[in-house]
């Protein structure tokens, strides 16, 4: 995926993050979220028509389309407050996309920062899966998850391109670790989301059993 769609990738996510924590107007989200998309679909186009058809350049164009479609489709859905269940299963489509894309980064390009990369993109399609699909209510964690993946997967690694130094050993190094971090990161918000959540049905139940008591 080039380095400016990753960049343009980042903006949106970082909006989308603010969307689903309630903080940004889901109708304006999704008009920026339309015109990403929108280049995202007619750039990799026009890069498949004056490529050589080499499957690998082909594989690398492709990814280009998981973004778009997903940003059209949520921009689509929040602008026009559609039902949201033909994007989640539209999302687990694409995580399992991203899964091959991950086995195919770290057993063929031996790449473990793109391997990283995708698993945490899959992961996050996967969440809007359980969200929009199974109405999951985990839009918070998924709103924390987006937030740390549009700057560690997308904003950073483009600015870093853009400076000449993404790909060097050293940040290869460094970047394998704050990737780690931030899966780590996800683990430890999910069990404390699950946390959260089981001592709310605690609290609720001890609510019913005292008001059972005084009637």
């Amino acid at each position: 995926m080039s380095n400016v769609g990753l960049f343009l990738s980042g903006a949106v996510l970082f909006l989308n993050s603010f969307m689903l924590l309630g903080k940004a107007d889901a109708k304006s989200v999704g008009i920026f979220n339309i015109f990403v998309g929108s280049l995202q679909i007619i750039i990799p186009f026009y890069l498949i028509i004056v490529s050589g058809q080499d499957h690998w350049e082909l594989y690398n164009y492709a990814s280009i389309f998981l973004f778009g479609l997903t940003y059209l489709y949520v921009g689509f859905t929040s602008w026009k407050g559609l039902e949201g269940s033909g994007l989640g299963w539209f999302s687990l489509w694409v995580a399992i996309i991203g899964v091959v894309y991950t086995l195919t980064s770290i057993i063929h390009f031996q790449n473990v920062v793109n391997a990283l990369t995708w698993a945490m993109w899959a992961f996050l399609w996967f969440l809007f899966f359980l969200s929009s699909a199974l109405n999951k209510k985990i839009d918070h964690y998924i709103g924390l998850v987006a937030f740390v993946q549009s700057w560690v997967t997308l904003t950073i690694p483009a600015l870093l391109y853009f400076l000449g130094v993404w790909n060097t050993p050293i940040v290869n190094q460094i970047w394998t670790y704050v990737l780690i971090l931030a899966i780590v990161y996800f683990i430890i918000s999910f069990f404390r989301l699950k946390l959260s959540s089981k001592k709310e049905n605690n609290s609720q139940v001890i609510q019913v059993i005292n008001a059972l008591e005084v009637k």
